[in-house]
């Protein structure tokens, strides 16, 4: 690993997080796979040497409790997954130079070597410890087969993560008022012999590399409080059949923790790659550098390729802490960078599979839209760690716009103008002006790449269709055609080369419309193969005449989309309320298990009394950089105004809050979060945090009794 500017001599990987072999993916999903898919596309546009791998996560409890209720092997289960995402990544312009899987041969070798190394290095030990056990099923309960209160927040948890509360991995016998997911009977836990890894030895060497790890905000912020604090080891097995055996048989009754040998992919499907091509093409080995002799110092790191993760924000410390960690101990080269998104919203809220609030990827292509105009909007609509909402009116707002009006226009005008006048490219040179425009956008996309923003590269490309539209309008070459024949043949040489330019910039975003605008200018070689240099490679002679790239979306279709996303929620609602009729019907006297049961110590009239609660108003609302679920709010509550952090973020559009009538709970003690003081709570409801409101017209600062 080198942190020179890109392209390095060094050969580069870029991998995304691993999907999990357990259902269909929507667009939520897509952001991370298509925003790998354009930075390793953009690396290799800059010359640099770079595969892309990835693979199907197919171990876990989840895969092995969905397969028991279709009457499957968790193998067959998750296999089944792994096709359809093999045959769907492809049809959004997800083009992975290998796509494996966790329980392929090879990451089964690779994970028990790499176990083995830390074994031998004196980083794996074993430890009685406390775990759930179900007396009913006769059975230990790992991860997902337990529920209960998380110890750090008191929200719900789901074995190995606080997933509706702080986020948090939990290790085995953490989770408070264990119940079994089996038999929804209460759990109980027992002692049990696990295997640990020393990730608290590593510990200064994890704080020295997320000083110089590379990437976006919040990959290289939020792991900052684990390693910099009380960093704890970490449970490595799991009491379970589905998995990869504890090797050399050392301990047949376990088997290894999912998220051991769900990283270890990326190298196991780096080596496939190599395998398939030769190491004359690629060389997996040069990027890490397996069996290295592991440094004594923290500062000093393991020689190697550049390793770029891209991966989701919910799986941050992961790949930040446990993941460099077993590197390291093993004798493998680090990352260098680490760029995680920010989700993604509906319409301002959410998306939930289970109630069908979804944009499904199928059903995307299905409409028959083309997918690059949605990796443009993945891509470009915010900063990649930010969170991005979608809506079917902003998608048509920016195709039209900004692909169709801007991109597409000027590409289609003046490919057109010059193969009508010119039959192709006039004989001539492009102005000193369009020679340095088109330089001035190489150099931004060169940043973007080396910022780790794929919005930048985008905007690199957009920038400078927008700048030829502004060309040719203002030199209006169809009136110098027969007035100053010499400048019209100029001003369309540098057009073409504009859009030349443009094709090469703009193809790691959108490679599907770039390479059939790019096949009829009669160019040596394929877009794909081309740099930046090529940039300002003199056009093609003569070329056919253009295609338009993209096209509107109209209206009528953003209402029909709109109409139909509503009509599946409340189809997947109402079956969800008939089968909660049936379960009623068939009440015990036990409680829901939709919402949490009521508490039975009661405060007396006064102590309620005590809680001033105020209608307000929110004036500000922004998210919290570093925090996944925080805002900042503004609420003005009449008598002044108070600053309020909420986890809210990932529940509400923050741009359309402003105006909202809330109710707040006015002393509460002040506490500080992520370093922003919140100087009371907005009351909400439910999962979606549904803002308490007033029906009427209460003033601002009247009191809620």
């Amino acid at each position: 690993m080198s942190h020179e500017e890109f392209p390095t001599d060094r050969p580069a990987v870029v991998t995304c997080g691993l999907p999990y072999a357990n259902g269909d993916l929507h667009i939520g999903h897509l952001r991370t796979y298509v925003g790998g898919d354009a930075y390793a596309r953009a690396l290799q546009t800059l010359g640099q040497e770079t595969a892309f791998v990835c693979g199907s996560d197919m171990h876990g409890t989840p895969v092995a409790v969905n397969a028991e209720k279709e009457g499957v092997t968790p193998e067959e289960f998750a296999l089944e997954w792994h096709d359809q995402y093999a045959e769907t990544f492809p049809r959004f312009g997800v083009e992975f130079d290998n796509y494996g899987h966790t329980h392929d041969q090879t990451n089964t070798e690779m994970t028990r070597s790499i176990v083995r190394a830390l074994d031998e290095a004196g980083l794996v030990y074993e430890r009685s410890i406390m775990v759930a056990y179900d007396p009913a099923g006769d059975q230990y309960l790992p991860d997902r087969y337990v529920e209960g209160t998380c110890p750090y927040c008191g929200e719900r948890a789901r074995g190995d993560e606080c997933d509706e509360g702080c986020g948090r991995h939990l290790e085995p016998g953490e989770v408070e008022r264990p119940v079994s997911t089996l038999t929804g009977n209460p759990a109980e836990y027992r002692e049990r012999e696990h295997r640990f890894f020393r990730v608290s030895e590593l510990q200064p060497y994890l704080q020295a590399f997320i000083d110089r790890l590379e990437g976006t905000a919040n990959a290289k912020n939020q792991p900052r409080e684990w390693i910099e604090g009380d960093l704890q080891d970490w449970c490595i097995t799991r009491d379970m059949d589905w998995g990869i055996d504890y090797p050399d048989g050392d301990r047949e009754d376990l088997v290894l923790y999912v998220w051991v040998d769900a990283p270890i992919e990326y190298i196991s499907s780096t080596k496939q790659y190599t395998e398939d091509v030769g190491t004359g093409e690629y060389d997996w080995t040069k990027v890490w550098s397996p069996d290295s002799q592991v440094p004594k110092g923290p500062d000093e790191t393991i020689d190697g390729g550049e390793i770029v993760h891209v991966i989701g924000r919910d799986i941050i410390q992961h790949h930040t802490v446990f993941w460099p960690a077993m590197l390291r101990g093993a004798g493998y080269a680090e990352p260098r960078a680490v760029l995680a998104s920010g989700f993604i919203t509906l319409d301002g809220a959410g998306f939930s599979t289970s109630r069908d609030r979804a944009v499904w990827a199928d059903e995307y292509l299905d409409e028959g839209f083309h997918p690059d105009p949605l990796r443009y909007y993945l891509v470009s609509y915010g900063a990649f760690q930010q969170d991005v909402d979608f809506s079917w009116a902003k998608f048509r707002e920016r195709t039209n716009n900004e692909l169709v009006g801007t991109l597409g226009n000027f590409l289609y005008r003046s490919l057109l103008f010059a193969h009508r006048n010119y039959d192709g490219t006039p004989d001539t040179d492009p102005t000193e002006e369009v020679v340095d425009r088109i330089e001035q956008a190489v150099e931004e996309f060169r940043e973007g790449v080396n910022e780790h923003s794929v919005r930048a590269v985008a905007r690199a490309a957009t920038s400078l269709a927008q700048f030829g539209n502004e060309y040719i309008q203002r030199e209006e070459p169809w009136r110098l055609v027969d007035d100053d024949p010499e400048r019209a043949a100029r001003v369309i040489r540098g057009c073409v080369q504009i859009a030349k330019a443009v094709l090469v910039l703009f193809a790691p975003v959108a490679p599907g419309r770039c390479a059939t605008v790019w096949d009829r200018l009669n160019e040596d070689g394929s877009l794909a193969g081309t740099t930046v240099d090529d940039a300002l490679e003199p056009p093609a002679a003569e070329f056919d005449a253009p295609v338009e790239p993209f096209e509107t979306v109209d209206e009528e279709t953003v209402t029909e989309l709109n109409e139909k996303l509503k009509e599946q929620v409340a189809a997947t609602a109402d079956a969800a309320a008939d089968e909660e009729a049936g379960a009623e019907a068939d009440d015990t006297g036990e409680e829901s298990e939709k919402l949490e049961p009521l508490v039975h110590e009661r405060i007396s009239f006064d102590e309620f009394q005590a809680l001033d609660m105020r209608v307000g108003r929110v004036l500000e609302a922004e998210g919290i950089d570093g925090a996944d679920d925080l805002a900042r709010l503004i609420v003005d509550i009449g008598l002044e105004e108070r600053q309020v952090v909420a986890g809210i973020k990932q529940l509400h559009d923050l741009d359309a809050l402003p105006g909202t009538k809330v109710v707040l709970a006015a002393n509460i003690e002040k506490a500080e979060l992520f370093g922003v003081e919140s100087d009371g709570m907005v009351l909400a409801a439910g999962e979606e945090a549904d803002l308490l409101t007033t029906h009427d017209d209460a003033e601002l600062g009247e009191r809620v009794r």
